[in-house]
């Protein structure tokens, strides 16, 4: 993550943020929530016909209504897996964060293109793989239980958010994410995180600025 463009870590980091808004398939358009994988891909649970589509977008958090919306735009491409196969950590994953889904359907999502502020980028710019992947769950482990009130308080603090019974649930170089009983918060990293040790350090950085 250090060594990209801030123009692609920035459209990196408001993606991160930014996990459910919409999906056009063909001419229709619904509500869609996704999680990020380990290697930068999308995943999420879809319908039948998003998988038949030849022509999806995603729009996070919406679609854009005029040039001053913060909105990322993601041409994508859809490759069904199963829950019982090799991905379906994946479906995992997206429980931790959005709960029990409404489809049974799972696809992960390449980015083919994407569009964000001014700038537009190949697809494969965006879909950084994770280096604290490997480390991801024992960070978690540190966190939950035992820290809400740590979580609460920067939850508040950094993304002005209040959360009921908070766990963490991602972590990524550029930020954590906090997960509460209604919704997920999206906490910054003080820096670009480079290991676990780092992980724990910056968030208790933005713990003694919160205090």
């Amino acid at each position: 993550m250090h060594d990209l463009p801030s123009e692609i870590r920035d459209a990196i980091a408001f993606l991160r943020g930014n996990l459910a808004g919409l999906i056009r398939f063909d001419t229709e358009y619904l509500p869609i929530k996704v999680v990020v994988a380990p290697d930068g891909r999308l995943a999420a649970p879809v319908m039948e016909s998003m998988l038949l589509s030849t022509d999806c977008a995603v729009y996070l958090p919406a679609e854009p209504q005029d040039g001053e919306d913060a909105v990322i735009q993601l041409m994508v491409s859809l490759e069904r897996f199963e829950e019982s196969g090799p991905e379906g950590r994946l479906a995992d994953r997206w429980r931790i964060y959005h709960g029990e889904p409404e489809d049974v359907r799972w696809a992960t999502m390449s980015i083919d293109f994407c569009k964000f502020a001014s700038f537009a980028f190949d697809g494969e710019a965006l879909m950084q793989p994770n280096p604290l992947a490997a480390e991801e769950a024992a960070i978690c482990r540190a966190f939950n239980p035992g820290r809400e009130d740590d979580l609460r308080r920067v939850a508040r603090h950094v993304a002005e958010i209040d959360l009921e019974a908070p766990r963490l649930v991602g972590v990524d170089p550029l930020g954590f994410d906090v997960r509460g009983r209604f919704k997920i918060a999206r906490v910054p990293a003080p820096r670009v995180l480079t290991d676990a040790a780092d992980a724990v350090a910056g968030f208790d950085d933005l713990l003694a600025a919160a205090e």
